[in-house]
């Protein structure tokens, strides 16, 4: 009885203070005082509320229910991060309300150890991505700057200058050296990662011999080459990591892995990762369609965030009732629109296996974007008399809505997501329902049109109220 009331009453006091930024941490981090400071710097940025859970994070969910708040940072240690940690995350903050999508923006706030964690919540001023480099090909044409090495063709690569187009160059085999030295040197804002990988390294070949990425249980990060030398990683300027094909690299399984090794030596400040040995893709590749293939309209939170709402949009339309929610059993029945994609029971398995186990690490609130830069669709959303319209205008001609770039897996066709800056309640669609939009509290999603259709303009008009507190 006593712990109900105390939880009311914090509850209470939570709502009544409008928390927008929750941190959760369990009471053992809490207590330590190294790892206090690191809750105390979110605290005072954000004016958040802070809850501290006894024996699982499960145990948030109450709090997180009644709070409501845009955004939650699970301040953990690298002894914390397991795969089941990640897993609950997911999982709680989808139960927030009845829709089956992801309630509010999170992050899991952690590093080689709670200096380099500390540093990371510290972080304030936002960041704008001028500099991408990669091993895997990336969009250039929509970066700014950059450059990427092929892991698929040995001796390939592309590099972009400001202001200039695309350009071929020619590697040696191993590309080592130059990794490191472009990281160290050229100050990358943006890294982005492909190919085999496990905690311990990562390949920078997939169809060649190449070097390997390695750690060092002081959190350093190196470049092993293929003659034996080793390349420290000093890149301390504060960056995006999107190891998006990577197997394990989201797995932060102690100090010495290499998820805690790019946070401390690469100064990563935000990266997303799968916890396991990834197949199917969904989750990881799709995160370039709307971060880098759409730059400047996505932060690098909401661009993981709207990448998994098209995910769970597509259980929910394809293989209805396969997602555990609303008392439906789950099922493998096809709808006409799984038959049309071609969509069948391997994808409904390889949808669920990403569902939960790609990691999004760093504050949620960081405000990490692409440059402006070129997009194939205007997005806009207007209000006013309580009423909504969102419209979507194509600038690149028929094919506006189809994939900038096909590297990789499960590429293309994601659906227009656009989040709205305040909760909306009592929501009425009043035109535009036959595109299928799925409104929320705190987005809307309309799918992308089929690739046999001609892309034109599309226009969406809702009524909604603003959600009070």
């Amino acid at each position: 009885m006593r712990n109900v009331l105390w939880l009311s009453l914090l509850v209470s006091h939570l709502v009544c203070s409008g928390a927008g930024y929750m941190v959760v941490v369990s009471k053992k981090t809490s207590e330590d005082p190294k790892w206090a400071k690191v809750v105390n710097a979110l605290r005072e940025k954000h004016d958040a509320g802070i809850f501290s859970y006894e024996d699982s994070v499960e145990q948030s969910l109450p709090v997180l229910r009644s709070v409501f708040p845009r955004y939650a940072c699970f301040v953990a240690t690298p002894e914390e991060t397991s795969k089941g940690f990640v897993r609950s995350i997911h999982s709680l903050t989808r139960k927030l309300d009845d829709d089956p999508y992801t309630d509010l923006f999170w992050g899991i706030l952690s590093g080689h150890d709670s200096a380099n964690a500390l540093q990371i919540a510290r972080t304030s001023k936002p960041l704008v991505i001028r500099k991408s480099l990669a091993c895997t090909e990336i969009a250039l044409d929509r970066c700014e700057e950059g450059k990427w090495f092929c892991e698929l063709r040995k001796g390939h690569g592309l590099v972009k200058e400001k202001n200039g187009p695309s350009k071929p160059i020619k590697l040696g085999q191993d590309t080592t050296s130059l990794f490191v030295k472009e990281l160290n040197e050229d100050k990358p804002d943006l890294f982005v990662t492909s190919g085999h990988a496990t905690e311990q390294d990562l390949q920078l070949g997939y169809r060649y011999k190449n070097g390997v990425f390695r750690c060092r249980k002081d959190g350093t990060l190196y470049g092993a080459d293929l003659s034996g030398k080793s390349h420290t990683v000093n890149s301390p300027n504060p960056k995006v990591y999107m190891p998006i094909g990577n197997c394990l690299m989201g797995h932060l399984r102690g100090p010495d892995s290499m998820a805690a090794a790019f946070l401390k030596s690469a100064g990563v400040r935000q990266m997303m990762g799968y916890v396991e040995v990834t197949w199917y893709g969904y989750m990881g590749w799709g995160c370039l369609d709307y971060f880098v293939e759409q730059p400047g309209r996505y932060s690098f939170t909401q661009a993981f965030f709207a990448n998994h709402h098209a995910l769970i949009h597509r259980l929910e339309t394809c293989f209805p009732g396969s997602n555990g929610g609303k008392g439906e059993k789950p099922s493998v029945r096809q709808t006409p629109l799984a038959r049309q994609l071609g969509l069948g029971r391997q994808d409904l398995r390889g949808l669920l296996f990403d569902r939960d186990i790609v990691a999004f690490y760093g504050d949620p609130a960081w405000d990490a974007r692409m440059a402006e830069g070129a997009r194939n669709w205007t997005q806009s959303l207007e209000s006013g008399d309580g009423k909504y319209r969102l419209t979507i205008k194509p600038t690149a001609g028929k094919d506006s809505f189809s994939p900038v770039n096909e590297n990789g897996v499960q590429r293309g066709y994601r659906p227009f997501v656009e989040f709205f800056d305040h909760r909306l309640k009592e929501i009425e669609i009043l035109s535009g329902s036959e595109y299928g939009p799925v409104v929320t509290d705190d987005f809307i999603l309309v799918p992308n049109p089929p690739s046999d259709q001609k892309a034109q303009a599309i226009e969406i008009v809702f009524r909604a109220k603003a959600l009070e507190g």
